[in-house]
């Protein structure tokens, strides 16, 4: 499985050729605070790189699950939408948001691998 990341700190897992799990990295969880509430997409639903697909609330703020790569959304995190304090307790494992049928694969060259993401979370 590999693991790519975006500049606005979501995560994104190619389960397959063509199907990946999205969710929010520990430094977006950490900037968020007790996330409190999470607004999953419908499955079926299309969006392009970087459209907002998702919304995840906390005590101290709101900020859009931006989509990664292009794709259909195949399945949601339903435990998540039950206990959105998942986010916190396990941001990169069980408390990932949705899974994305990729439409172009291409898109995850413009992705960070965790060296990237490493790098730019020390500019920060």
């Amino acid at each position: 499985m590999t693991t790519m990341f975006t500049p606005d700190h979501e995560w994104i897992n190619i389960e397959d050729h063509d199907a990946a799990i999205v969710g929010i990295t520990q430094h977006a969880q950490d900037a968020l605070g007790d996330v409190v509430f999470v607004d999953l997409p419908e499955v079926g639903a299309s969006f392009k790189q970087g459209d907002p697909a998702g919304v995840v609330e906390s005590v101290k703020a709101a900020a859009d699950v931006k989509m990664p790569v292009s794709g259909a959304v195949v399945e949601v995190n339903e435990a998540l939408r039950a206990d959105p304090s998942l986010a916190n307790s396990d941001p990169m494992g069980n408390g990932w948001f949705f899974k994305v049928k990729v439409s172009d694969m291409a898109e995850f060259d413009q992705l960070m691998d965790p060296p990237g993401y490493d790098a730019l979370l020390k500019t920060l």
